[in-house]
C-alpha cells in the first residue's frame, strides 16, 4: 500500500489551486493561502498498482474504482490543473514529448463511437449529434440547439442549391440529410463506425433520399481525388481523432477532393498550446486522438495554400452542450444498467462530461469553427450577415 507520505508528495507537485486532500483517517493535506475551492477524500491507501507516472490519470482511475470522490466545483479543479499544466509547459516544455505515434483510426474510433446506439441515445439529443450545440437563448432546448448548429455550419459554408458537399465523419447523418433536404446540396458522408453507418443509412432511405445522399463506410484517408471532386467540404466533431503526425496529411488530402476555390468548414475542439494528450483520455476515452493548437492548425493549413475567412469561438457553446449531456446521462442511469454498463464505466462517463465541460469554461479547452477556402476566393460575400439571414 502507498502511504500518506508518498500520496503527500505526489500532491506537493500540484502547486496550483487551493484544495484540500482528506485521507482514510480524516488526516488533512492543504494546499494555497485560501479557504479550498474543492475537496479530494481518499477513502483507502492505494496500491503501488494504482500509481501511475501521470498524477491525472493516477487521479481518475481511482475516481472510478470508487477510491477517490471529489467534492466542490469542478470547475475550480479544472482551473487548478490547467495552470498546473501551463505552469509545466512554460517551464519544462519538451516538443519532443508531444510527438504522437501514428493514428489507428478505425480501431480507436470505433472504441468510442461504436457503444452503440442505444447507449448514445439514451443522453444525446434526437438527431444523435455528437458534438457542440448552438444556442441563440439561454433556454434554447438541446434539440433546437443542435439543430440550430445544423443551420449555423451550413449557411457559414454559403451552401448552394446543387453544390456537391463532403461531410467528414458524418456520424448519424443528420447534417448530410439536412444539407440535401432543405439546402439541395448533392451530399456524401463518410464515416469508418459501423454503427454510425448503418443508422445514416437507414435514415437515409426512410427519408427517401438515396438520389440526394449517400454515406460511405471510409476513412478520410482513402478519398481519392481522381474520383470524388467537392464544392464544400465540412468535417464536425472528427478532428480530434486525426492525430498529430496526419495533421498535414489530413489537410492534402481535404485539398485533393475540394475544387479550386471551394470552401471547407473545420469544426473542431482546440488546446491553447502545444502538448501531450491527457493519459486518461488517451486510455479511456479518446485512444490515439491528439487536440492541435490553432497555432499548429493555422500553420499546417498555410502550408497547403488554405486562406481562413473566419473563425468562430463557440466554447461557452460547448461547455453548455456538456452540461446538458450530463444531466441527460445522470437522469437515465438505470437505463444505462439495463445495457449492461457497470459502476465503473459510469463514473468513468460522468467524469469525461463533466471535466470536459469545466475545461472548456475555464478556458483550458476550446471549440472553433474556422472557414478556409482552398486557395483564394475573391467571390465571398463581403460581410457575414448571410449566415444570420
Amino acid at each position: 500500500m502507498i502511504s500518506k507520505f508518498l500520496l503527500k508528495s505526489m500532491f506537493k507537485q500540484w502547486k496550483n489551486g487551493d484544495y484540500q486532500v482528506v485521507f482514510w483517517d480524516n488526516s488533512v493535506y492543504r494546499n494555497g493561502e485560501h479557504s479550498p475551492k474543492f475537496t479530494l477524500k481518499i477513502h483507502r491507501p492505494l496500491k503501488f498498482s494504482d500509481i501511475k507516472k501521470d498524477m491525472s490519470l493516477t487521479i481518475a482511475e481511482a475516481y472510478m474504482d470508487g477510491v477517490i470522490d471529489i467534492e466542490g466545483s469542478m470547475d475550480e479543479v479544472m482551473h487548478s490543473l490547467y495552470l498546473q499544466t501551463n505552469y509545466e509547459h512554460l517551464h519544462k516544455h519538451d516538443s519532443a514529448k508531444a510527438v504522437q505515434k501514428p493514428l489507428k483510426e478505425s480501431s480507436n474510433i470505433s472504441k468510442h463511437y461504436d457503444l452503440g446506439n442505444d447507449f448514445y441515445s439514451i443522453w444525446l439529443d434526437e438527431t444523435l449529434s455528437y458534438s457542440c450545440a448552438y444556442f441563440k437563448k439561454d433556454d434554447d432546448t438541446l434539440h433546437a440547439a443542435q439543430l440550430q448548429k445544423l443551420d449555423h455550419t451550413l449557411k457559414k459554408l454559403h451552401l448552394k442549391q446543387g453544390e456537391k458537399l463532403l461531410d467528414i465523419g458524418c456520424g448519424w447523418g443528420y447534417l448530410s440529410i439536412k444539407a440535401a433536404q432543405e439546402y439541395g446540396a448533392e451530399v456524401m458522408g463518410i464515416t469508418i463506425s459501423s454503427e454510425q453507418y448503418k443508422q445514416a443509412n437507414k435514415r437515409v432511405q426512410e427519408l427517401g433520399l438515396e438520389d440526394k445522399v449517400t454515406i460511405k463506410l471510409l476513412n478520410y484517408q482513402d478519398l481519392d481525388g481522381r474520383l470524388y471532386r467537392f464544392d464544400k467540404v465540412v468535417s464536425v466533431g472528427m478532428f480530434e481523432h486525426v492525430g498529430k503526425d496526419n495533421l498535414p496529411f489530413y489537410f492534402k488530402k481535404v485539398k485533393e477532393v475540394l475544387k479550386r476555390g471551394g470552401m471547407f468548414l473545420l469544426h473542431s475542439i482546440l488546446c491553447c498550446f502545444e502538448g501531450k494528450t491527457n493519459a486518461w483520455m488517451d486510455k479511456y476515452i479518446f485512444p490515439g486522438g491528439y487536440l492541435p493548437s490553432l497555432r499548429e492548425v493555422m500553420s499546417v493549413m498555410s502550408e497547403c495554400d488554405f486562406h481562413l475567412i473566419m473563425a468562430e469561438s463557440l466554447r461557452i457553446h460547448y461547455a453548455k452542450t456538456l452540461d446538458i449531456w450530463r444531466d441527460n446521462f445522470n437522469h437515465n442511469l438505470d437505463q444505462v444498467k439495463r445495457l449492461g454498463y457497470d459502476e465503473r464505466f459510469i463514473r468513468m462517463w460522468d467524469l469525461y462530461l463533466r471535466t470536459c465541460a469545466s475545461a472548456f469554461r475555464v478556458g483550458s479547452a476550446d471549440l472553433f469553427q474556422l472557414l478556409l477556402t482552398n486557395s483564394v476566393d475573391n467571390t465571398f460575400p463581403l460581410t457575414k450577415e448571410y449566415i444570420y439571414q
